[in-house]
């Protein structure tokens, strides 16, 4: 078996229903589905029973007290015993044609190194994640399994496309493509040797850090493979997203410390230094750490700092 498909999930069950009615659509069942129960008190784990006796593919269930989505996805990753790993979020789908497009694109690339510091291994494959233009999920799954052309239901949930340059070039980081005009959300697929030498920091009384962390620190050893097409679909929420965000920067500042004190040393455009910085400082404020700067760049970020303060926002 290639392909893991994992699912993080917390007291979801009515929504993880969807998610294998998807799986159950899918034109190849040569994956796993692994779900790691993030201390649920609904009937998640009656349903996984359940799903067990329907599905036509192999699932594997493990449950752990309530720590959040990053302790969900470590072990997650420990226990993945295939090459590749693929977080769906358990309100999200996969399109019918996913894991085949996936094990395909994977293996007609089997001898291609997209090295990265001498890195001789692809690090995994970057598509669209896709959003709902009419409707919701439930009704992009009925044309689903109705063999209805979903061309008129989603869309790639972005801004802008991946660069012309991207594809036709067929590899590049995942923080790569975002400097060249990418943006919009996506469906990230990784080697799990890489995710297992990079797990995300388990912080005591937290349960949040950004993902891209551990982005980053993949993206100096080897390139994603540049997939132009829509795998997952997730439905788009009525605002609540910046509370979200605030609340997540208040209730994690070490984790929010720690992304910002990695970014700050990339290499990156002049302005979005600038912020990286600001941000590093403020949280070496919030949590009375010493910061790790020349003192012009201190007097510098001044301004900026300031105005996080002023709008209590960190």
């Amino acid at each position: 078996m290639l392909l893991t498909v994992f699912t993080p999930t917390y007291n979801r069950e009515k929504a993880l229903e969807r998610t294998f009615r998807s799986l159950c659509a899918q034109s190849s069942n040569e994956f796993v589905w692994l779900i790691v129960d993030d201390g649920s008190t609904d009937g998640t784990a009656a349903n996984v029973e359940e799903f067990k006796k329907r599905a036509n593919f192999e699932i594997r269930y493990e449950y752990q007290e309530n720590g959040g989505k990053m302790r969900a996805h470590n072990k997650g990753v420990n226990l993945c015993d295939t090459e590749l790993f693929l977080c769906l979020d358990s309100d999200d789908i996969l399109m019918p044609q996913a894991v085949e497009t996936i094990i395909k694109t994977w293996r007609d690339h089997e001898n291609s190194h997209f090295c990265i510091q001498g890195s001789k291994e692809r690090a995994g494959i970057v598509a669209y994640k896709g959003s709902v233009i009419e409707g919701t999920l439930d009704d992009v799954m009925e044309k689903i399994f109705q063999g209805m052309d979903m061309e008129d239901s989603i869309r790639p949930f972005a801004g802008a496309s991946f660069s012309e340059s991207d594809v036709n070039a067929g590899v590049n980081t995942l923080r790569g493509l975002y400097l060249n005009g990418f943006y919009g959300e996506t469906t990230l697929v990784f080697r799990t040797a890489l995710l297992k030498d990079n797990l995300f920091p388990e912080v005591e009384g937290e349960k949040y850090i950004p993902e891209d962390y551990v982005y980053d620190r993949i993206d100096k050893v080897a390139g994603l493979i540049v997939l132009p097409c829509v795998i997952t679909v997730c439905e788009l929420m009525d605002g609540g997203y910046t509370a979200s965000v605030a609340k997540l920067r208040k209730t994690n500042p070490t984790g929010w410390y720690m992304y910002y004190d990695q970014r700050r040393h990339l290499d990156s455009p002049l302005l979005l230094k600038y912020k990286y910085i600001c941000h590093y400082i403020r949280f070496c404020q919030i949590l009375g750490k010493k910061m790790d700067l020349p003192f012009y760049q201190k007097i510098v970020a001044f301004p900026g700092v300031l105005a996080l303060m002023v709008m209590d926002k960190t």
